[in-house]
């Protein structure tokens, strides 16, 4: 029977497309194993939707399967919630009430196949209630750096000596091995600042939980976060990290929008891109301070525009949206799209020379391998944290002051003016540069990834989960209501 690892992504096309890669990257380095990836249904989908091949992420899978024939992607079926849940308990809430399906597809799995190890997205951290009692090896992939999983895992020692609220602390965060002073409390994501929510009770629940794993599989590499990667390594009593990245994906859902034409006939390195991810919505009064900004910054660009909706849950136009002529204006000179472009092959075009970025980590690593210069302007999660790391520690970003979330069309345009047009911002170019050389160096062989894909496959093989425990008549066969 063939080995088998099952992955399981959190909601989110984020976080699904860097699982998928990493399946990728397994069966591409070590074809002998075949991988079940789990795909967890939003609950505004259906079927028809969940389905349609004119989706980006349905294009993207079924692409996939038919390049990785080893690759399986199995959908858990639609879990009904209230969509007033904040996105982050929502993921979590599906996750949760999807364990008997996952248990299911367990079991079918060891009917065919060795099971030699399940991969959880960290946001599915409940399936262990299934995973160890089955004696199944439990790995976490955390799609963000070994930074921020450090301060994660040092989550609960923070919360067991804090004496007061984080959002009261106000203070430096010291984790052995790191640098000192480089995070403060205020670098928390926001859902971790107040030990009387939902949120916080979560997180800390899940870093205790990813603490007893059998090991980390991180999406980074030595080189741009080495003294992280060391921490976590060395006496930290932490399971095994394994940092195989960069995992980033390849290009997807074509050129609906027209953005790689338009590229094509802009000057090297002369278009900033400004993407700020899936979640990465902005007010009307943003949207203006940006456009603002873009014009008095006098550079090119390409903005993919985002906007909340009207109280009718109605999407804007972007005459209702943009200055009166902005538009007109800037005509040839930018380009406005909506809701989605081809980020990955917009950094790797020639004409784009810097990137203003929510600082998700699968952005910071495309930025990266394609040696893109960027502005930090962090907006949910750890991304704060991010942009620490990028600004502080790899020095390859530029940092935006805000005001209460707010960035001034007068802040952004000067940053992105210092970005693509300064002796600051070429060395920043310069850095990131050498930083790209790095990551492909990371992915050769002999390279820090691979050695460590190899010593994570290893410790796999060594493994076997008891199959037997697996039937449906186990003792373990847990029903959740």
């Amino acid at each position: 029977m063939k080995d088998t690892i099952v992955l399981y992504p959190a909601l989110g096309s984020g976080h699904l497309m860097s699982m998928v890669e990493l399946g990728k990257l397994i069966l591409t380095h070590h074809p002998s194993f075949s991988i079940t990836i789990l795909i967890l249904t939003p609950p505004n989908d259906t079927t028809k939707n969940a389905n349609n091949n004119n989706n980006p992420t349905s294009q993207y899978i079924s692409s996939v399967s038919t390049t990785f024939p080893s690759i399986t992607f199995h959908h858990i079926p639609l879990i009904s919630f209230p969509t007033t849940l904040p996105p982050h308990l929502l993921t979590l809430e599906i996750s949760h009430h999807s364990t008997h399906h996952v248990q299911h597809v367990l079991q079918s799995i060891s009917k065919t196949s060795n099971l030699k190890a399940i991969v959880l997205d960290f946001m599915n951290y409940t399936t262990t209630q299934i995973t160890k009692p089955l004696q199944i090896p439990t790995y976490f992939y955390y799609t963000s750096g070994a930074y921020s999983l450090a301060v994660f895992l040092h989550f609960p020692t923070l919360h067991e000596t804090a004496t007061k609220p984080i959002k009261d602390l106000h203070a430096p965060i010291q984790i052995k091995g790191l640098p000192r002073n480089l995070f403060s409390t205020d670098d928390f994501p926001e859902e971790s600042m107040d030990p009387a929510s939902r949120s916080y009770g979560v997180l800390l629940e899940t870093a205790r939980t990813m603490r007893g794993c059998v090991g980390f599989i991180v999406n980074t590499f030595d080189a741009i976060e080495e003294s992280a990667v060391r921490a976590l390594s060395d006496g930290a009593n932490y399971p095994p990290v394994f940092c195989v990245g960069p995992v980033i994906s390849g290009s997807y859902g074509g050129d609906m929008n027209g953005c790689l034409c338009w590229l094509d006939s802009q000057s090297s390195q002369s278009v900033v891109l400004l993407s700020f991810g899936s979640m990465g919505k902005f007010s009307r009064s943003q949207l203006k301070e940006i456009a603002v900004g873009l014009e008095k910054s006098e550079q090119r660009f390409l903005w993919v525009v985002r906007s909340e909706s009207n109280s009718e849950g109605e999407e804007l136009s972007l005459d209702e949206l943009l200055p009166e002529g902005f538009l007109e204006r800037t005509e040839g000179k930018g380009l406005v799209v909506r809701n989605w472009a081809p980020q990955a092959a917009i950094l790797s075009h020639d004409s784009v020379g810097g990137f203003v970025t929510h600082c998700g980590w699968n952005s910071v690593l495309e930025a990266v391998c394609e040696g893109v210069p960027m502005v930090a302007w962090p907006l949910y999660a750890e991304q704060r944290m991010n942009k620490v790391i990028l600004v502080k520690e790899m020095k390859v970003a530029l940092e935006l002051n805000e005001s209460n979330g707010f960035v001034s069309g007068t802040e952004l345009g000067d940053r992105v003016k210092e970005l693509m047009d300064s002796d600051r911002g070429k060395e920043i170019r310069e850095r990131v540069w050498k930083m790209k050389i790095s990551a492909k160096e990371a992915r050769e062989e002999g390279g820090s990834s691979l050695v460590a894909l190899k010593k994570l496959v290893e410790s796999w093989r060594e493994h076997s989960c008891l199959n037997n425990n697996l039937s449906p008549n186990s003792p373990f066969n847990l029903h959740w209501q």
